[in-house]
């Protein structure tokens, strides 16, 4: 009929099918690799710790909570209050006025008089010596009187024998020999000489100055006139 496709009909299966068989469903489940209980057996189980809860405190310390308030100032140890003074009016002084300076007369202090004087010299009396008689132990160097002395080193000079400077080689040193010039093994530059100026030549013989000549005077009246030239 038209419900069968293709070529396939009804027949008997060769081997058994699974679908036709019921299975026990999610009954059995493969064991979980985390916890503690119900672990996989064929798998390895690492340490297991327990977290228990934490523990509650006793009820004997426990505390009212803010229930009821504390003052700040009470502590363990009782009450304490920093020092503080009391800020209030000034005391009624309860005492009798006094005699003030005018009350006195000016008269009674003339009974008992002093004069002032230089002190006056006591020439058997020894004078007695000054900061400048006496000195400080010296604390510096081998022998001081009450302190610990440093270690001491002498110091001495320089030997001529064993020392940086001894010459053992017995050559001459530098300074021995003469300063050899420049020219002796380099080209040889020109040389200038350098003299004084010269003189200027020709006659050498004193000429006459104008104050040589004795002066001309002229006549009073004689006028002299220039002729007047045109352009």
């Amino acid at each position: 009929p038209g419900s069968w496709v293709g070529t396939w009909r009804p027949h008997r299966p060769r081997g058994p099918v699974l679908a036709q068989f019921t299975s026990p469903g999610p009954k059995y489940t493969i064991l979980g690799t985390t916890g503690h209980l119900a672990h996989n057996p064929t798998k390895t189980k690492a340490p297991a710790y327990s977290i228990p809860q934490g523990k509650l405190p006793p009820i004997s310390s426990c505390s009212p909570g803010p229930r009821y308030f504390v003052p700040p100032e009470i502590n363990r140890n009782g009450k304490y209050v920093s020092p503080a003074q009391h800020i209030c009016g000034l005391p009624k002084i309860k005492t009798e006025i006094t005699p003030g300076p005018s009350e006195y007369p000016a008269d009674a202090g003339k009974e008992h008089s002093s004069c002032l004087a230089p002190h006056g010299a006591h020439p058997s009396a020894p004078s007695p010596p000054g900061p400048g008689a006496y000195t400080l132990p010296r604390l510096i160097g081998p022998n001081t009187t009450y302190t610990t002395a440093s270690p001491c080193y002498s110091m001495v000079g320089k030997k001529k024998r064993g020392g940086f400077t001894e010459d053992l080689a017995k050559t001459p040193g530098p300074a021995a020999f003469p300063k050899v010039e420049v020219d002796v093994f380099k080209t040889r530059s020109p040389s200038y000489t350098a003299a004084s100026k010269a003189g200027a030549g020709g006659d050498r013989t004193v000429k006459p100055g104008p104050a040589d000549y004795p002066g001309q005077r002229e006549p009073r009246g004689h006028i002299c006139a220039l002729p007047r030239l045109l352009h």
